[in-house]
């Protein structure tokens, strides 16, 4: 079967970028990649892992006969990178994005690409590490993308990606952009709050416990660091530009923590036991539905 894009120009080589490379290679090997960054050394770097077949020295070199451009950039650079690739951009190619806040990347792009064809896009897949090598061509697989086309899309287009990012391996559906950006706020953008939060907080009682936080580290705490070494240039991007959704979140969030302090000062073991029941079945429910690995320890090996 012939791949829903004959050539795909990547934006941006970090961890989405390079995997979004590496899928294509080995699961839509007819496609002709184009990559560019905006770092000489990333670039330098993905010519030596032979990540896209042809490496661009501009974004509109890149983009300059591509049937579909992907920027995979931090949100706040979604502009930038959209005004850089304008005067290369085929008149028929599609513009996708792999940006967590949709409703400003939707706005970014129109404004800076007015008589593109868009749609926008978001892989709900990821880990901690960034750059070029991070990149595996597995990362999709199993995961859902969230495409989130506005009312005047063409049809062909959204079912054109969705193609592409069904054969990359994953699991895709169609969203509002506002229900997106609540969903992912509480899904993704309060829980990496929360763990830059923790870190930073054990960071400063370091001194207090005498180095025994990090020495100590059990389960909880390091999965949260696991989160919070994440690139801070996206997340940073991602609180500004989703801020109100985050924001709405997070004060649902304090609420829930005030009757959890309250419940601990009034000794209700009913409603704790009540709470961490209902938690724990949430847990089984997304092992369930194939979103993590039910196995001990995350599926950790021993060691």
């Amino acid at each position: 079967m012939n791949p829903p894009f004959q050539s795909v120009a990547i934006v941006g080589l970090g961890l989405i970028g390079s995997s979004i490379a590496r899928a294509v290679h080995e699961r839509q090997p007819g496609t002709r990649l184009i990559g560019y960054d905006l770092d000489p050394a990333v670039r330098e770097r993905a010519r030596a892992l032979a990540l896209v077949d042809r490496m661009a020295d501009t974004a509109e070199e890149a983009a300059r006969g591509a049937d579909l451009v992907i920027f995979c950039v931090p949100v706040g650079a979604m502009a930038a990178a959209a005004e850089a690739i304008a005067p290369g951009l085929s008149p028929d190619a599609l513009v996708s994005d792999v940006g967590s806040c949709k409703s400003f990347v939707a706005e970014e792009l129109r404004r800076a690409l007015p008589e593109a064809r868009i749609v926008p896009a978001h892989p709900v897949a990821g880990t901690e590490n960034s750059g070029p090598d991070a990149g595996f061509a597995s990362l999709f697989q199993g995961r859902w993308c969230i495409l989130t086309p506005d009312a005047g899309a063409d049809p062909e287009d959204v079912e054109r990606l969705s193609s592409f990012w069904a054969g990359l391996g994953a699991r895709v559906e169609m969203m509002d952009a506002a229900h997106h950006d609540v969903v992912l706020a509480v899904t993704s953008h309060l829980p990496h709050l929360i763990a830059f939060t923790i870190v930073g907080t054990a960071s400063d009682l370091e001194r207090v416990t005498e180095s025994e936080v990090i020495k100590y580290s059990a389960g909880g705490f390091r999965d949260f660091t696991r989160i919070a070494a994440s690139n801070p240039a996206m997340w940073r991007d991602v609180f500004l530009t989703n801020k109100e959704a985050v924001l709405a979140t997070l004060r649902r969030f304090n609420e829930d923590l005030a009757f959890l302090e309250q419940a601990i000062l009034a000794d209700d073991g009913a409603s704790l036991f009540d709470l961490f029941t209902r938690t724990a079945a949430i847990r089984r429910g997304i092992v369930e539905q194939g979103q993590d690995v039910g196995r001990p320890d995350f599926g950790r090996q021993p060691g």
